[in-house]
């Protein structure tokens, strides 16, 4: 079975740790969510087959061991398993970046996972798939999207009840165009929550340009 892919492309990793990093973006086809505030509305379908074979290939093509696989949801096509372990094979340094409703514990352990947990505000709470929790290690990272205060309560609510960060790195985000950044800044001040604050680098250079 081929892949399906929306683009393959060289920019600078924008978000959670490795930010800043020049990274190759694999963006796979398809998503079964529909966040409200989702900026990748193009790769719900469409796409190009490839084979893991032309994947890397391409990737090779650029001067970096950094690969983030992502989508839409790229777990949600079967051929991301086994592309994600030839690309570990291969040297590459790989990060995920998956919307916490479908399991991830079938992700090999060589791969970090940069798992969203979504709030109320995205239209898709009751998509998160709670037991991804338990296969969390810290070379993982979770990701909630703030689109709202209600949405900032919730989340800090879900991170001191479940004890988020003692499972690995939390990263909190606003939704750009939903809040201010500075709000969430001051509210996670405000209430000392062990969790990393982080706008998107690639918008701030670029804005929403496709590829980038």
């Amino acid at each position: 079975m081929a892949l399906r892919i929306t683009e393959i492309f060289y920019s600078l990793q924008g978000e959670a740790s490795r930010v800043g990093l020049p990274t190759v973006f694999i963006r796979l086809t398809g998503c079964p969510l529909r966040c409200i505030w989702c900026d990748t509305e193009y790769s719900f379908s469409g796409g190009a087959p490839a084979t893991i074979e032309s994947v890397l290939a391409e990737v090779a093509k650029y001067p970096t061991k950094q690969v983030c696989v992502t989508g839409g949801e790229p777990l949600s096509q079967k051929e991301c398993l086994p592309l994600l372990s030839a690309l570990c094979d291969a040297g590459y340094e790989v990060s995920l970046e998956t919307s916490g409703a479908l399991d991830i514990a079938a992700v090999g352990p060589r791969v970090a996972r940069i798992m969203d947990i979504k709030a109320p505000g995205s239209g898709e709470c009751d998509k998160n798939l709670w037991a991804n929790l338990a296969a969390l290690n810290q070379r993982d990272e979770i990701k909630i999207v703030i689109a709202s205060r209600e949405d900032y309560e919730w989340a800090r609510d879900v991170l001191r009840e479940r004890q988020l960060d003692l499972l690995c790195p939390v990263l909190f985000s606003p939704a750009q165009g939903q809040i201010e950044a500075a709000d969430l800044a001051d509210w996670i001040l405000k209430d000392g929550l062990p969790v990393r604050f982080q706008l998107q680098l690639h918008k701030l250079l670029w804005g929403n340009m496709r590829g980038k």
